[in-house]
């Protein structure tokens, strides 16, 4: 059966691609709800998207998975817009009322966001209803220790956040800087969704799938590499927020990306934790790797993507 069969008509996907997140829209007859904004740069074709979705409807709800930047990044402008409440996890509650950047992995990662009104906190056990099902918040740390995964068990529906995608997981950002065992946190909240009744997961990124256990299985994999090669963490931290940098700003020269590198805390706290190159080494290994994979294309002194 595909992803789509599975999913019935009161949860629409709006995938995104890779510098917003994927945006889950609840049909509740009268009202809706929606499960995580996009980046701020984003922000207007988000609204835009859901003006056309709800065609008049209030929304009345957005609810996040995480605090990243590509998950929280529109939901001042969708607040604005339509004036919804906001439910963020428990655990982020703190960092996003007192606008924590360092917190938030904005400042760290140099991301962009805009203050929200935080409304409601959202904890593990506790559960929400939103498209004519009930949703159980599980927790999920490892790429963010605060997160969330949202289950429906009579559907058998996974809303995963980026806990786990069709190819892997996110960042494990506690490993890179040194603040916590993201690992093996990644690996008990992977462990916890394989005894989960589940046969569709909505990801924040990609497609919807039904190859659950192939999913987990390659996540598994990717965390025993990841537990063999501390530097495979680093590199592709690193690899995965330049590439998101880029999709952003589309293009930056060779010197500005070497000084980016050396500043931003991300990818000093990376190189000095895990590989230990030279400012100059660092950049010529990021820029071949990222031509290389077809993320970027170099044009004399600047990077461009591809």
């Amino acid at each position: 059966m595909s992803a789509a069969a599975c999913l019935p008509d009161s949860v629409q996907v709006f995938e995104r691609g890779w510098l917003s997140a994927n945006n889950i829209l609840f049909d509740d007859g009268d009202s809706a709800a929606l499960i995580d904004s996009g980046y701020f740069s984003h922000a207007p074709q988000t609204v835009a998207l859901l003006h056309e979705a709800l065609g008049g409807r209030p929304l009345a709800r957005l609810i996040n998975t995480h605090s990243h930047s590509d998950h929280i990044g529109g939901n001042a402008a969708v607040q604005a817009a339509f004036g919804c409440e906001i439910t963020v996890p428990a655990g982020m509650l703190a960092a996003v009322q007192n606008w924590d950047e360092d917190a938030l992995l904005l400042s760290v990662a140099a991301q962009q966001g805009a203050p929200f009104r935080a409304d409601h906190a959202l904890a593990a056990g506790e559960s929400f209803v939103a498209g004519g099902l009930v949703w159980q918040a599980h927790a999920a740390p490892g790429h963010d220790m605060d997160a969330l995964v949202f289950h429906n068990p009579e559907r058998r529906i996974l809303i995963s956040g980026d806990a786990l995608w069709r190819d892997g997981f996110g960042i494990l950002f506690a490993d890179v800087l040194g603040t916590g065992d993201g690992v093996g946190e990644a690996r008990r909240t992977l462990e916890a969704i394989a005894r989960l009744p589940v046969e569709v997961v909505i990801p924040g990124h990609g497609a919807p799938f039904v190859e659950v256990d192939d999913a987990l299985e390659r996540a598994f994999g990717r965390l025993r590499a990841f537990e063999e090669d501390g530097a495979r963490i680093a590199r592709n931290a690193i690899r995965a927020c330049i590439t998101f940098t880029l999709l952003d700003r589309r293009e930056i020269s060779i010197e500005e990306l070497t000084t980016h590198l050396a500043e931003v805390p991300l990818y000093r706290e990376a190189n000095a934790r895990f590989l230990g190159l030279g400012a100059e080494a660092l950049t010529d290994w990021l820029v071949q790797d990222l031509v290389r994979a077809g993320v970027a294309r170099r044009d004399g002194e600047q990077l461009l993507v591809a």
